[in-house]
């Protein structure tokens, strides 16, 4: 999995890093903690710059958060439930965890928008309450925007100075890279097979 991503980044640079950070906002097949430490390695090895590399990790991460807030905003939260009990199996999202991203946005308001950017699965959930309450555009972006960069910034950073050890982590990126992602497919698996839908 390990060399797959970074011939991935390494033939696709700054576009690659970007659309997997946007995947991994709107289904996240392979986490930024995998995602922006490997562009960071990579770029350590001069494919990139560091920070054309957060850049791009930022910019595709916010892609991602900014479609969520679509979502919220066009759907508006009673579609947005059905939608949710209809295909939550697919989508491994349930009321109730719409519910909690939305006590989330009522109690923290704007600054669970840049916090929720370094917590998984936050990250993607809490751009749907602040859609659904029509939160200000810009001030969206711009605290989503910061928390993003930090985030990326501090998982690219690790890479970046992991670049000079190669020859020593590369032997073992490759299978726990591996893992992490079957583990995540199988945790995927597991909660569509054992889904409840809520009444």
């Amino acid at each position: 999995m390990f060399d797959w991503i970074t011939s991935f980044l390494e033939g696709g640079g700054a576009w690659a890093i970007a659309a997997l950070m946007f995947l991994e906002n709107v289904f996240p097949p392979i986490p930024s903690e995998l995602i922006m430490p490997l562009a960071g390695f990579n770029a350590a090895s001069g494919a990139t710059s560091l920070w054309l590399t957060v850049c791009a990790g930022a910019a595709g991460s916010l892609a991602g958060a900014y479609l969520w807030y679509l979502v919220g905003l066009i759907f508006g939260e009673r579609r947005l439930r059905k939608l949710v009990r209809r295909h939550g199996r697919w989508l491994t999202m349930t009321p109730a965890e719409l519910d909690r991203a939305q006590g989330w946005f009522d109690r923290h308001g704007r600054s669970v928008v840049f916090f929720g950017r370094f917590v998984p699965t936050v990250r993607t959930l809490i751009s749907v309450p602040a859609g659904i309450a029509r939160m200000f555009l810009p001030r969206f972006l711009l605290f989503s925007g910061l928390g993003t960069a930090v985030w990326c910034a501090a998982l690219a950073g690790a890479g970046y100075l992991l670049g000079g050890s190669y020859d020593r982590v590369s032997a073992w990126l490759n299978p726990v890279s591996t893992a992490v992602v079957a583990a995540l497919v199988a945790a995927y698996l597991w909660r569509v097979l054992r889904w409840q839908p809520e009444d």
